[in-house]
């Protein structure tokens, strides 16, 4: 005779047997214990879909005409200012130097952006996986911290140039104006490097769908299922060194500059000294504008729509702006191009 407690016991360990059992025990499904480890080993979203600009397939049309001829002009203008400038003597200055570095990094700037970009609106390549994400974000802001440099190294350089003309030969040597350029490459990409690293080690359980056309920090962030307070730290602290820190020094090398062109006495002198650093004043203008609405904020939670449309003014517009800029203003660099046609 089995007593009345015994015949419990055993009716509750059938009942435990039933509710364990790998068909009705939630955590025991093959499907639930892939997420936990994926979520454990660091994502669980292998690739993005890329979103674009939504639209009717007429409109998405005309802007991938759009960009492909404003990517073939970009293209287009800066390397022929490179050819120009390493094949006219005359250019062969620190000045030049500077506007080379600055056209070759445009044309790999808006190369890591645009292509893909038509791609998406296309259709034909919306998808990118984790791992190039993480690859193009890295280039596309080292790329961008770089152009911060350089544009503030170019600031340094018209500083000297219009304030201490009798020694800027001596001052402005090829030497420093090498290592000037190899610092400003060096401290974007490692400025960067950083940031790259710790997006890498955010955590995405979806959605996967990123509402932009290239891998940038707020849509990593917005998507992210993990603590992303350090990441967002990190971009700000990057972002006061890079663009506040450079602008900075840009404004204050344009403040002495400008100060020195009002005690010129001549009308001709003043306008002579301000078209040596007109080209680059509008160029800075542009570029940091953007720069400090995009990145200088607190918090990299913002609004997307709005920091695409000047993400595409960044990655699209002012490339294809600044070979122009410098060709229109600049007297030297239009008398080259118009020996050089004169010759054909």
């Amino acid at each position: 005779m089995f007593s009345l407690s015994q015949v419990d016991f055993g009716f509750t360990w059938r009942m435990v047997q039933e509710e364990m059992s790998p068909g009705s025990f939630p955590l025991a499904e093959p499907m639930d214990l892939d997420i936990w480890e994926d979520m454990e080993n660091g994502t669980s979203v292998e690739e993005f879909i890329l979103l674009g600009f939504p639209g009717t397939w007429h409109f998405r049309v005309c802007l991938v005409v759009l960009f492909a001829l404003i990517y073939s002009l970009t293209i287009m203008g800066n390397t022929s200012i490179i050819a120009l400038v390493w094949t006219t003597r005359k250019l062969q200055t620190p000045m030049y130097f500077f506007l080379c570095n600055l056209s070759f990094l445009e044309i790999w700037y808006t190369t890591g952006v645009v292509p893909k970009a038509i791609g998406v609106l296309l259709g034909t390549s919306q998808t990118i996986s984790f791992r190039v994400c993480i690859l193009q974000l890295f280039f596309f802001f080292s790329l961008g911290s770089t152009e911060c440099f350089l544009l503030s190294v170019m600031a340094y350089d018209r500083y000297l140039a219009v304030c201490c003309p009798l020694r800027y030969s001596s001052l402005m040597s090829r030497g420093l104006s090498a290592r000037l350029v190899l610092g400003s490459w060096l401290g974007g990409f490692l400025a960067i490097s950083l940031l790259a690293f710790l997006t890498s080690r955010l955590t995405f359980c979806g959605p996967d769908v990123i509402n932009h056309f290239l891998c940038d920090i707020d849509s990593c962030l917005a998507l992210s299922c993990s603590d992303t307070w350090l990441l967002e730290l990190a971009t700000f602290l990057v972002s006061i060194v890079v663009v506040v820190a450079s602008c900075v020094g840009t404004l204050v090398s344009y403040a002495f500059i400008i100060s020195s062109i009002l005690r010129i006495q001549s009308a001709h002198g003043r306008k002579k000294a301000f078209s040596t650093c007109s080209a680059h004043l509008g160029v800075v203008t542009i570029w940091y504008g953007s720069s400090v609405f995009l990145y200088v904020k607190p918090s990299a939670h913002n609004s997307l729509e709005r920091n695409k449309l000047v993400n595409t003014f960044n990655t699209v517009i002012t490339p294809l702006l600044n070979p122009f800029i410098y060709t229109l203003r600049n007297r030297e660099v239009k008398e080259a191009l118009g020996r050089a046609f004169h010759r054909k």
